[in-house]
This record gives C-alpha cells, sequence and structure tokens, in this order.
C-alpha cells in the first residue's frame, strides 16, 4: 500500500546536529520502500488560494500560522502502516520535526487501469473507431511508427485514419508478452502487437510490432504519451 509521508520542520529547532537525509533516501530508494519525493520551498514562498462567493482570495505565506510547517514529501510502498512508520521514525527530520504519515486513498490498481486503456484501444481498432482510437492518447502525445513521429492529437488521427482507409472490416490487434512498469504519475510498458486486416486490394496485412509505450496519470485515467513501434523481422508466428 502507498503512504504520503509529509516532512514537517520547526522554524524554531535547531537541526544543526541533525544527520544528512541523503543516506535515508538512498536506503529506502534501494529496497523500493521510498518511491519518489522532494523538498519544498519555505513557507515564505507560499500562497494560499480560496474562493468564497465566486471571488479568488489570494493569500501570502501558509494556510496557518504555526512554528511547523511542511518542508517536504516522500511517498512510500510498504506492507502496512506500521512499516511506514518505522520508515518515518528513521527520517532525520523526525528528530527535530515531525513525520505526518498518510495512506493513499485506495483506486483501482493503476496496472489495472492500463492494461484496460490498452483493452480500450484493441476494441476501438477492432470497431474502426477513430474517435475510440485517438481517446486513448494524450492531446499532446507523441507516436514513432514506420520511421515517422506522429505528434499531437491531428497527427495521430491522420495516422489512424490512413490505416483504416487502406483496409477493409476489423483490425485485429493482438497483444502478447504486455509487461507494465508504473511509478506514481508515469508508467511504461512493452508488448508484443500484431495487427492483421484485409487491404482494399484483397492481400493481408499481417505486421508483428515491438512496441513501447509511456503513459501519464492525468487525474482521473491514464492516457498514451509516447509510443514506439518497430517492426519485428525475428518472430513471425
Amino acid at each position: 500500500m502507498k503512504y504520503m509521508l509529509l516532512v514537517c520542520g520547526d522554524d524554531t529547532a535547531d537541526a544543526s546536529g541533525m544527520a544528512p537525509v541523503e543516506p535515508w533516501v538512498e536506503d529506502l530508494g534501494d529496497r523500493r520502500v521510498r518511491l519518489h519525493g522532494h523538498r519544498l520551498a519555505l513557507p515564505d514562498r507560499a500562497v494560499t488560494v480560496r474562493v468564497r462567493n465566486g471571488e479568488v482570495l489570494r493569500g501570502d505565506g501558509p494556510f496557518a500560522e504555526t512554528k511547523e510547517y511542511v518542508a517536504g514529501f516522500d511517498i512510500l510502498e510498504c506492507d502496512s502502516l506500521e512499516e511506514a512508520i518505522e520508515a518515518a521514525a528513521r527520517h532525520p527530520v523526525a528528530t527535530v520535526g515531525a513525520m505526518e504519515v498518510r495512506p493513499f486513498w485506495e483506486d483501482e490498481d493503476a496496472e489495472t487501469q492500463i492494461r484496460a486503456l490498452d483493452a480500450e484501444l484493441t476494441g476501438a481498432a477492432r470497431e474502426r473507431d477513430v474517435d475510440r482510437m485517438a481517446a486513448c492518447y494524450a492531446p499532446d502525445a507523441a507516436a514513432f511508427a514506420d520511421g515517422r513521429e506522429h505528434r499531437g492529437t491531428d497527427a495521430l488521427r491522420k495516422s489512424m485514419e490512413g490505416l483504416l482507409t487502406g483496409v477493409t472490416g476489423p483490425v485485429i490487434r493482438e497483444v502478447r508478452d504486455f509487461h507494465v512498469h508504473v511509478d506514481e504519475s508515469v508508467a511504461f510498458g512493452h508488448a508484443l502487437v500484431r495487427l492483421r486486416a484485409t487491404r482494399t486490394d484483397g492481400t493481408r496485412l499481417d505486421d508483428l510490432m515491438r512496441v513501447t509505450t509511456g503513459y501519464r496519470n492525468v487525474g482521473l485515467r491514464w492516457l498514451i504519451a509516447h509510443e514506439h513501434a518497430t517492426l519485428d523481422t525475428e518472430e513471425r508466428s
């Protein structure tokens, strides 16, 4: 399970004897407990935003006047809350400030969502639905195929329409050996993808490609942000 670790500094504490943070980061990173994190600027750089009666109210400084402030954050993946607490207790700032450990809201597993996105692309191709196919990609996505670059929604749609214009009937998209690695807001996948269809001249289209895909989490869903496809000349079964 993932946990957000809020690193709370104390501007009245003497941090001169605090141990360096780098060994903690390296140790938990090597063990894949710490997935991501970063320091934050000091509270005097903060801006607090409220909306009241439709008016945007901006205030300089943090949300609350307190000696403790959020100095940084870390995202942990632990088997239990106890393990996350143990990791937080080892953070050097815990000796002079405070660490807030909070579990992520439990949503559907990211890999499951990405595999569902890939299945949607397969279904859209079978139905020859360009709108559904294009909706699987981020507006600024870049795709590389046949030695050409297709960047942005318009270029991708044109490429998809060109494929469908050259064939009749459904486009069969078979995905094999699909592996996904997820790292917070981005993910990477690689697979063997076989496209089969009947060309308008009656001949068969049967291309086997090695496809590497980059995904981006846009808040409520994952989208394809980068795609690189090359024809596989060795494996054809």
